[in-house]
């Protein structure tokens, strides 16, 4: 067993500390990674402190990891000591349903085991997380990181990124179309990325004026306050597709009413509440509103190497371990911009 040690809570009432527990051997398929970076995800806050009552205890967070693999199996191909790599939010699937054979295993029919507070399917209990030094996964669920970027600034692709490349892509989006980008945070700031790179025309909306001159830096070709009426009004049926990143209570049917004929919402923000759907707000224009939730391992390798192509990476604040739970005060309030990431190499000194 590999010795390890983390950052974790022990109970939902807990701040996150130091906490020893051990790796599996590296295995004839497996690939180890030493962590330089992992980003910090709101889901972290909500395993952390069990928001989502499904927590399993102790719980080391952290989905958005870049390091460099250490420890190779006998039988890994993908992968040689001193290669960089990336670990998003999935460790391991089914691999034998209909999802995971079309390289949808997000969508595995019999559930994918999260990086962090997932269920091992060789028994070997919960899965733990990126807050931690070091991390062994099965070489099919690890992936290439492009030399050419800012790693720190990669690790937020593993999740905010594929969770707004993966729509982006699925609905087609590209020259000629008007698309919409509701919230400017972590997801939020990617899709305005994303969109621009992908050549659409990319408008933001967002409810905080001092987020105008961000969203032009980040390449929205307009910024719309969605807190303004006659705004809002302008820009009636008038988008092809709209990208929802919202992940508060907010009125979802004053977006719908955006889309053109046949215009398509996709919701990737995940509200405590339901959003209450107006029905009219669907069928008088034969719109529709979906969902989608990260994205497969080949999709993955697929944004992470567009992104080095095109040089994209996320906009991050660097933080140390011990400053996590201050992080986590920051994201409650939307005080970050865009992505919160921590530098590894604290580790030690925070344990």
């Amino acid at each position: 067993m590999l010795s390890c040690i983390g950052y974790g809570a022990q109970k939902a009432s807990d701040r996150l500390a130091p906490f020893k527990f051990d790796r599996r051997d590296t295995g004839p398929e497996d690939v180890r990674i030493d962590i330089l970076y992992c980003g910090v995800c709101h889901s972290d806050i909500h395993q952390a402190r069990n928001e989502w009552h499904n927590t399993v205890y102790p719980c080391v967070p952290g989905h958005e990891i870049v390091g460099r693999v250490s420890e190779v199996g006998a039988s890994v191909t993908k992968f040689k000591v001193g290669d960089l790599a990336g670990v998003g939010c999935m460790v391991d699937s089914c691999r034998e349903c209909p999802s995971c054979k079309e390289g949808l295993e997000q969508y595995c029919e019999n559930g994918f085991v999260g990086t962090y507070n997932g269920e091992d399917r060789q028994g070997r209990g919960n899965t733990y997380g990126g807050y931690s030094k070091a991390i062994v996964v099965d070489q099919a669920f690890v992936l290439k990181v492009p030399e050419n970027l800012d790693l720190a600034a990669v690790a937020p692709l593993l999740c905010a990124g594929i969770t707004t490349y993966s729509p982006l892509r699925h609905w087609k989006v590209g020259p000629g179309q008007r698309v919409g980008v509701v919230g400017l945070g972590g997801l939020g700031h990617m899709a305005v990325k994303f969109a621009r790179a992908f050549g659409a025309q990319v408008v933001l909306f967002t409810t905080s004026q001092s987020k105008v001159e961000d969203g032009l830096r980040l390449g929205a070709h307009e910024v719309v306050l969605s807190k303004d009426p006659e705004a809002m009004a302008k820009e009636t049926a008038s988008f092809d597709f709209i990208l929802d990143a919202v992940a508060a209570d907010h009125d979802i049917n004053a977006y719908l009413n955006l889309l053109k004929r046949e215009g398509t919402l996709v919701q990737v923000g995940a509200p405590e509440k339901p959003l209450p759907v107006s029905v009219f707000s669907l069928i008088m224009k034969r719109r529709n509103f979906a969902g989608s939730l990260i994205g497969g391992i080949a999709e993955t390798q697929e944004m992470l190497d567009f992104c080095g192509e095109h040089g994209i990476t996320s906009d991050i604040e660097m933080i140390a371990m011990d400053e996590i739970e201050t992080a986590y005060s920051r994201m409650m309030k939307s005080d970050v911009k865009y992505r919160f990431v921590i530098d590894m190499a604290t580790l030690e000194n925070a344990a």
